[in-house]
C-alpha cells in the first residue's frame, strides 16, 4: 500500500526582493520586511502581523518581554496611530500571528511572554537562523525532489 504525502509543508519561508528601503520608516518599514520574508502577501489587508512585530521591536529596544495580552494591547495602540481598522486584533489572531514569527526564528517564546529571539538583530537573526539553518535544510529537500523526479522521468534509453 502506498503511504499518502502530506500537502502540509515541514517548514516555509518565501523571499522577495523590493525596492532598496529608503525613505521608509516605521510601519511601512516593517510591513516591507514583512512581505520581504513572506510574512504578508502583496495586496492583503490583513496586515496585523506587521503591528505584532513593529510593537516587539518597539520594546526590544528596552528589552522587554511581551505577553500576548500586552501585545494585543501595543497593537491596538499602533493600528489606532496609524488610523487603521481594527481588525485582526482578537487575542487568538494575534497568538496566530506570533506562531508565524516563531516559525520563522524572529521571535522567541519565554515563559508565556515573547520578544524578538534574544532580543538580537533581525540581521543577526537571519543570518543565524534563516540563512545558515533553515535555507539550507529547505534547499537540501528541494534537490531530494529534482534527483528523485529526474530519476523517475529520465530518458531510459540513455546510458
Amino acid at each position: 500500500m502506498q503511504k499518502a504525502f502530506k500537502d502540509t509543508p515541514l517548514v516555509e519561508i518565501s523571499l522577495r526582493k523590493y525596492e532598496r528601503p529608503e525613505g521608509l520608516e516605521g510601519r511601512e518599514l516593517v510591513k516591507k520586511l514583512c512581505l520581504s520574508v513572506g510574512l504578508l502577501q502583496p495586496g492583503d489587508s490583513r496586515d496585523v502581523v506587521v503591528d505584532v512585530l513593529h510593537s516587539l521591536l518597539i520594546a526590544r529596544r528596552q528589552h522587554l518581554l511581551l505577553s500576548s495580552e500586552e501585545i494585543k494591547d501595543r497593537v491596538i495602540k499602533l493600528r489606532e496611530q496609524s488610523n487603521l481598522p481594527m481588525v485582526g486584533i482578537a487575542s487568538s489572531n494575534i497568538r496566530r500571528q506570533l506562531l508565524r514569527l516563531r516559525n520563522i526564528f524572529l521571535v522567541e517564546k519565554v515563559k508565556n511572554n515573547y520578544r524578538i529571539n534574544e532580543h538580537a538583530t533581525l540581521g543577526e537573526i537571519f543570518n543565524e537562523k534563516i540563512e545558515k539553518f533553515l535555507l539550507p535544510s529547505i534547499l537540501a529537500r528541494v534537490k531530494e525532489y529534482l534527483s528523485t523526479v529526474d530519476k523517475e522521468f529520465s530518458d531510459m534509453t540513455k546510458g
